[in-house]
């Protein structure tokens, strides 16, 4: 099948592809999530759709459902004569993540599909490091490319502290500097943006992510709110995630802001890369790096060479996905088996792969 509107979307060749294997169904993007409804795109133009029956039945947990960014296998490509159903999300090449809310290990889908992801910070009073260690932790885990967005520019005197502090804490990710009150202080995140590619905008509420999706769009496409005087904390204005496409082409996702950021998955050793250099030249492989001697980790806190507080926020975030004091094996380990369950199954899964081939 041709596509013409889809390409619009980020279609491409390797979910062209996968799509062939259900003949009797229809292509499409899911564009908004309403609860147990969705918006999405099809060939013939925008649909709304809801799984079917059979898929609420082999879901093994939220996010085998879609979400924004998906792209999904629906039975029809208008909605004239009911709602689409969808029966298939098509395997996604990167996601940001998170905890879902309440007290289970349900995992929530925030942007499926993405190339990049901006993670916004405005250079206010509520600009937070270790909030940013968080934000770098999981994008790096999604599979796409983080860029770290420093809005509200308009607000500081000198961000020459904030970029030099980057430096350090922000795993080599490009840093660009905003200000969307200005008529061209978007333009530092217009090379990262081009036809084809989905771009995600990532952070808590009042950064400003809204505001520079409407430079972007060249209209008041999302809803804006002043941020509180004194914190410098933003109120909720997207209510819901929304995928666009931008008038110069690109396909642009917003997010509604996080008040908070619990980790599922998290890529904690391209975030914090250099306490994990520093670990890896203790004497004991097991160290705690709390009083062992030869802990290369306490020299270098002690020295002032790595800050206490960001050794904190490592061992916060490795407590939080349950790896503090596992060696290198053990945490390899304990990825495979939240992926596969056990190292047997993951070798099954390889086995059959490769007998497909």
């Amino acid at each position: 099948m041709k596509y013409h509107n889809l390409i619009r979307y980020g279609l491409n060749d390797r979910f062209a592809q996968e799509a062939t294997l259900y003949e009797d169904l229809f292509l499409a993007r899911v564009t908004e999530q309403h609860r147990d409804l969705y918006k999405a795109v099809s060939e013939k133009g925008e649909i709304q759709a809801e799984v079917s029956g059979n898929f609420i039945y082999r879901a093994n947990d939220t996010s085998d459902f879609p979400a924004v960014g998906d792209w999904v296998m629906v039975d029809r490509e208008d909605d004239s004569a009911g709602n689409a159903i969808i029966h298939e999300v098509l395997t996604r090449k990167s996601a940001f993540e998170r905890k879902a809310a309440g007290t289970g290990n349900n995992k929530q889908v925030v942007a499926a599909n993405i190339d990049i992801v901006f993670i916004c910070m405005s250079l206010n009073a509520d600009f937070n490091f270790r909030r940013m260690e968080r934000y770098l932790s999981v994008a790096l885990n999604s599979m796409a490319t983080p860029v770290i967005v420093l809005t509200k520019a308009d607000l500081c005197l000198d961000p020459g502290p904030y970029l030099k502090e980057l430096e350090k804490v922000g795993a080599g990710a490009d840093v660009v500097v905003c200000s969307a009150m200005e008529e061209d202080g978007y333009q530092a995140v217009l090379p990262y943006i081009r036809e084809g590619r989905t771009v995600a905008f990532i952070g808590s509420s009042g950064v400003g992510k809204s505001t520079l999706i409407n430079r972007l769009m060249g209209y008041e496409a999302m809803a804006t709110k002043e941020i509180r005087e004194g914190d410098g904390k933003g109120r909720h204005t997207t209510t819901h995630r929304q995928l666009l496409v931008l008038p110069g082409g690109g396909i642009v996702i917003d997010t509604p802001g996080m008040r908070e950021l619990k980790l599922d998955s998290a890529d904690l050793s391209g975030a914090f890369t250099d306490v994990e250099e520093l670990a890896e030249q203790c004497r004991y492989r097991d160290c705690s790096h709390t009083s062992e001697p030869g802990c290369v980790v306490r020299k270098a806190i002690e020295e002032g060479e790595l800050p206490e507080e960001r050794f904190e926020s490592y061992r916060k975030l490795q407590r939080e996905m349950g790896y503090e004091g596992l060696n290198s094996r053990q945490l390899e380990q304990k990825k495979i088996e939240s992926m596969f369950g056990s190292l047997g199954e993951m070798k099954q899964v390889m086995r059959h792969i490769k007998n497909k081939r």
